[in-house]
Order: C-alpha cells, then sequence, then structure tokens
C-alpha cells in the first residue's frame, strides 16, 4: 500500500475552504501534528446539537468516520466533553468544528 494522501494540514486546510465557498462555517478548533495526524469532527447543528465523527482509513487508504455516541446528536457540553477526552489520549489530534444547521460534512467519506 502506497500512502499518497496530503499532509493532514493542508488537507484540513483545502476542506476549511470548500466549506466557505459553500457558506458553511468551519474552523480548527485544535491542531494536531501536520503531516500524519488523525482527525476529529464536531459537526455543531446549532439547536439540534452536535455529532462527533472521528476519521478512519481503510486497509487501501480510502477515508471513512466513525459517528460517536451510536450516531446520535448530543448536547455541545457533552461533544466537548468527548474531545477532551480524546485529545487526552492522542495529543497530535485535529479537531475540526462545522457549524451548520444540516449537518453537511464536505471532508467527504462514508459516515459509518
Amino acid at each position: 500500500m502506497r500512502d499518497d494522501r496530503r499532509p493532514t494540514e493542508r488537507w484540513i486546510r483545502a476542506n476549511i475552504r470548500r466549506c466557505s465557498a459553500q457558506g458553511i462555517y468551519a474552523a480548527v478548533a485544535r491542531r494536531g501534528e501536520t503531516r500524519r495526524s488523525t482527525v476529529l469532527l464536531k459537526l455543531n447543528m446549532i439547536e439540534a446539537g452536535c455529532w462527533v465523527l472521528s476519521q478512519l482509513r481503510d486497509m487501501d487508504g480510502g477515508l471513512g468516520w466513525l459517528a460517536a455516541f451510536d450516531g446520535k446528536l448530543v448536547p455541545e457540553a457533552e461533544a466537548d466533553a468527548y474531545i477532551d477526552r480524546a485529545v487526552r489520549r492522542d495529543p497530535d489530534l485535529w479537531v475540526v468544528e462545522i457549524k451548520d444547521r444540516l449537518g453537511r460534512n464536505v471532508f467527504g467519506g462514508e459516515v459509518l
């Protein structure tokens, strides 16, 4: 298996620009290791609650997302507590927050 993926930081910046182009607010909430780090997405649907998605890759390097909380929306405080625990376990982790009432994820990949 050959890994030709872009460095994490560049990949995140490109996707944040895509969000901006679509009128979706997205920002880096926490910077991790610049080259080969995992990403957590916090999809904040404002009043409806938040989804937390953890990045994963299949054996061929394809992108996917694992939904925390069995894919259920949770209050923002609960999502933030989950993210804080994840960052303590992996200090190289990136966290990106997307605020969108529709819960759109322009980062691509299937949610599992």
